[in-house]
């Protein structure tokens, strides 16, 4: 059983909280439960994870990179939150491993304040959801359950 990385970056841990109007009420928390449950039906775990920290974010991308190339990670869904906008950092870590990332937004990041407008994850992203909520999160998932079982 192959494990699927749930990265998320900061602020996310206020889901449910921070701004219901943009975000909905629903918790991380409760995110978590729901990608578990998709993933376990298509026979794969979570590995669950957020953070504040960039550092802690890049660490995690490495992880996953290695964990890819032994055969244990299909990929990574990640909702880099506030960095999607700022981090290079979080640019290369991607580009410097050879693990397929799934970049998350739950908003309509596009609909949103002209900052938001950018990415430096989208290019080096396999793919990109935007603005379907936290069902984002469960397209994600099939997405990478698809492309993993095209080899």
């Amino acid at each position: 059983m192959a494990t699927i990385l749930i990265l998320n970056g900061p602020n996310l841990n206020l889901l449910g909280t921070r701004e219901p109007a943009v975000y909905g009420a629903t918790t991380l928390a409760d995110v978590e439960t729901m990608c578990r449950s998709a993933a376990a039906r298509a026979g794969h775990a979570i590995d669950f994870r957020q953070s504040n920290r960039e550092g802690v974010l890049i660490d995690a991308i490495h992880e996953a990179g290695r964990g890819h190339k032994a055969g244990d990670v299909i990929g990574v869904v990640f909702n880099a939150g506030a960095y999607t906008h700022s981090s290079v950092a979080l640019h290369d870590a991607i580009k410097g491993v050879e693990v397929p990332v799934i970049e998350v937004h739950i908003s309509n990041v596009h609909a949103r304040e002209p900052f938001r407008h950018h990415s430096w994850l989208s290019p080096v992203a396999a793919g990109i959801v935007v603005g379907f909520g936290v069902d984002g999160y469960l397209l994600a998932i099939d997405g990478l359950v698809r492309r993993a079982a095209r080899g």
